[in-house]
């Protein structure tokens, strides 16, 4: 049988961690293959040896039987190999036509001509329905819409491989099922897809066949159908997930924050993005906050941490009886503040950083970290191995790997690891499993029940429903930067909060609710 793709006895090593461990992969035509691994198994490094990120140590890649030598991401392009990354590789400042020819610029006497590709690219937008304003800078668009841009720089470049790193971590349920659909397209026309993903259902949805590394070694190809969720999981992490969050009722005691008419503009005051939002949070109990995004849920998050300043009279943020309404991160953490961002490399990390110093970040200025300024290493160093240990943080160099270096998934982990092991009341987790495997989801969830069970507030923001039916006390759905609903978890269910999500449902002011567009 002839294969698209052939990779034999891939291996890659980052010092004495062995990446990918002699490693095979066969894609046929037109077959959707998915590529499934814990957070650190291998799967990006994989492909990144495909597209010529990285070169192999030793093994083989062969396209249509014939062996080739990628040695760039040119080499791949030239090879019809394509690839959507986890984090874009865009331009923010330029337009979505300039970032999808750059690179293969046309030059018509002299000067960068545009207008020739503009037609090509349009045809792919119409052909795709890759709706996308190709004179919009990159900056100013939805998440959901770069990942459209970098799709059309693969089919611009006549790609017949197609590689998607995670394509979905960052989606709306909306988006992803036009994704599939996208994909779906793109299969029946005989091109080849890979997915590199840790969504089980997502992989029972869209794939043909899966491959499933753990720890850099190829464990099993199965296919799709034919196999369960429960032994997706199995193969993946070595051993039985529970995906059901096991924990008691809360019994929930004082207010720890307090949220009192918080209203707030964009910057030159033209929208109003969040409208008379109040709610409180009590110790000993989860508070998840689900929307669409896009509804407001970052701003709310941002007030809240201070990563924005209220920029409306009346507003108040109450922290521990503390109005810290207007005081700075540090203020906020040193009231009892702990924070998960959303963006892990904008807010969460700086990766350019080690994992120790990443790990003391915000509490470098602790007598534990220094001595009138000046900073103990050893103190630094021999806690940063205890949460690596403790929360299973992997990376080639341990303590000191660069945080630029590691998988998306083992980044999430180290912020999770830093907030939750620093003294603090209340913890703010904006999508804290994003990006995570299902071992680790597993991990997360029963890390915040135990962080309640402690006697600490939990305000957890999340796109996944399942995961807000599955670990919340209580639930407050945003549509359009309001407060639709707070509702019982045990009273709901999916399908409703998606009606308040969609605005087509709205909770009265008795806890009733009434149909209808707002």
């Amino acid at each position: 049988m002839e294969y698209t793709i052939e990779m034999l006895n891939i291996t890659k090593k980052f010092g004495p961690l062995v990446a990918n461990d002699n490693i095979d992969l066969k894609v046929k035509k037109g077959e959707i293959h998915a590529i499934l691994g814990e957070n650190g198994a291998g799967k990006s490094t994989l492909m990144s040896i495909l597209f010529g990120l990285y070169k192999a140590d030793n093994g083989t890649i062969k396209i249509k039987g014939k062996e080739v030598d990628i040695q760039s991401p040119n080499d791949a392009n030239d090879l019809n190999i394509g690839m959507v990354h986890q984090h874009f590789k865009l331009v923010g400042v330029f337009t979505v036509l300039e970032n999808i020819v750059l690179g293969m610029e046309n030059k018509k006497k002299g000067y960068l001509d545009l207008e020739t590709p503009r037609g090509k690219i349009q045809k792919l937008i119409d052909k795709y329905n890759l709706k996308v304003d190709l004179n919009a800078l990159i900056k100013d668009l939805s998440v959901g819409a770069q990942q459209r841009v970098e799709i059309l720089k693969m089919l611009y470049r006549d790609a017949e491989l197609l590689i998607f790193d995670e394509p979905t971590a960052v989606l709306t349920p909306q988006e992803i099922e036009a994704l599939f659909g996208i994909i779906r397209e793109f299969s029946k026309e005989g091109k080849s897809i890979i997915i590199i993903t840790h969504k089980l259902n997502e992989i029972k949805a869209i794939a043909d066949n899966c491959t499933i590394l753990r720890k850099g070694k190829h464990v099993d190809t199965v296919n799709v159908q034919k196999t369960s969720v429960n032994k997706f999981a199995k193969l993946m992490v070595g051993r039985d997930v529970d995906f059901l969050v096991e924990k008691e009722a809360s019994k929930p005691e004082e207010n720890v924050l307090t949220v009192e008419n918080l209203n707030y503009y964009n910057k030159d005051k033209t929208k109003k993005l969040l409208k008379n939002i109040s709610f409180n949070v009590r110790k000993g109990e989860i508070v998840c906050i689900a929307g669409i995004e896009g509804n407001g849920q970052t701003e709310l998050v941002n007030l809240i941490t201070g990563l924005d300043n209220i920029n409306e009279q009346g507003s108040k943020i109450i922290l521990n009886e503390i109005d810290i309404t207007k005081s700075s991160i540090r203020d906020r953490f040193e009231a009892g503040m702990a924070h998960i961002p959303e963006d892990r490399h904008k807010h969460g990390l700086i990766l350019n950083f080690n994992l120790a110093e990443n790990f003391i970040s915000n509490t470098y200025y602790k007598p534990q970290f220094q001595n009138r300024g000046v900073l103990n290493f050893e103190n630094i160093y021999n806690y940063a191995e205890k949460l690596i240990d403790k929360y299973d943080v992997r990376s080639s160099l341990g303590a000191k790997s660069k945080a630029r270096s590691m998988s998306g998934g083992n980044q999430q982990k180290a912020i999770i690891a830093r907030e939750t092991s620093r003294e603090h009341n209340l913890l703010v987790a904006a999508q804290p499993t994003r990006g995570l495997d299902v071992g680790a989801i597993e991990y997360v969830h029963k890390t915040i029940v135990d962080e309640r069970d402690r006697g600490h507030a939990i305000l957890v923001i999340s796109l996944e429903l399942e995961e807000v039916v599955n670990i919340a006390d209580r639930i407050l759905v945003m549509y359009e930067g309001e407060i639709m609903a707070e509702l019982d978890p045990k009273k709901t269910n999916v399908e409703e909060i998606g009606l308040y999500m969609s605005g087509s449902k709205r909770q009265g002011a008795n806890g009733g609710s009434k149909d209808g567009e707002n």
